[in-house]
């Protein structure tokens, strides 16, 4: 069962207990953005590392799911955990607290998966690039207008240009609102490929 399916029902123990439950899966199957009403550009999942909150667009949101155990793949750098077999595709999955210079993300009954559509990488058939994202807890979809995202500041040559797309304001602090693409983009990462038949 993945976390998608559960966020709206509360049975599953993966989403922060702190953190109003919203489902963003499509009837609860886990399969997309919630057919409830038209998915909006307005709309990001947000996430935490550590004690950090971001958020990322929903429509770039494929699936979240429970963390499962990755399969290691040799000569990866350390900030890729694994790879997970997604219904017969190979997909790579990102530790994004070390990818960010942390301590690697250590794994508890909350830790999820965000499977994301990152449009800097095409599959062989045309479909979008698919990466996960580890993360400590799955939060909630929130609502941020146009007004109330800031530009994102410079933060010096050591943060890679235009991870952070911009600071949306959020109950008296700020959100980094995370642009997928730069924050996933990995030279000589597998994009997701079919998975060999089981034998």
């Amino acid at each position: 069962m993945t976390v998608i399916e559960t966020v709206a029902t509360g049975r599953s123990a993966a989403p922060d207990p702190t953190s109003p439950a919203v489902g963003i899966g499509a009837a609860g199957n886990g399969t997309g953005p919630a057919r409830g009403g038209p998915a909006t550009s307005d709309r990001y999942l947000t996430f935490r590392l550590g004690t950090q909150v971001y958020a990322v667009p929903i429509l770039d949101v494929l699936e979240i799911l429970e963390y499962r155990e990755l399969t290691g793949v040799p000569m990866m750098p350390p900030f890729v955990r694994g790879v997970l077999n997604l219904r017969g595709r190979v997909v790579p999955v990102i530790d994004l607290a070390t990818r960010f210079g942390r301590e690697p993300t250590q794994i508890d009954r909350r830790t999820g998966i965000v499977i994301m559509n990152t449009s800097g990488g095409r599959n062989a058939d045309g479909s979008g690039r698919h990466t996960g994202l580890l993360v400590d807890a799955v939060n909630k979809v929130v609502h941020f207008t146009g007004d109330e995202i800031e530009p994102a500041p410079e933060f010096g040559d050591d943060v890679p240009s235009g991870v952070v797309s911009g600071m949306a304001r959020h109950e008296g602090g700020f959100i980094a609102v995370l642009d997928v693409t730069v924050a996933l983009s990995l030279d000589g990462v597998p994009p997701a490929v079919p998975a060999p038949p089981a034998e």
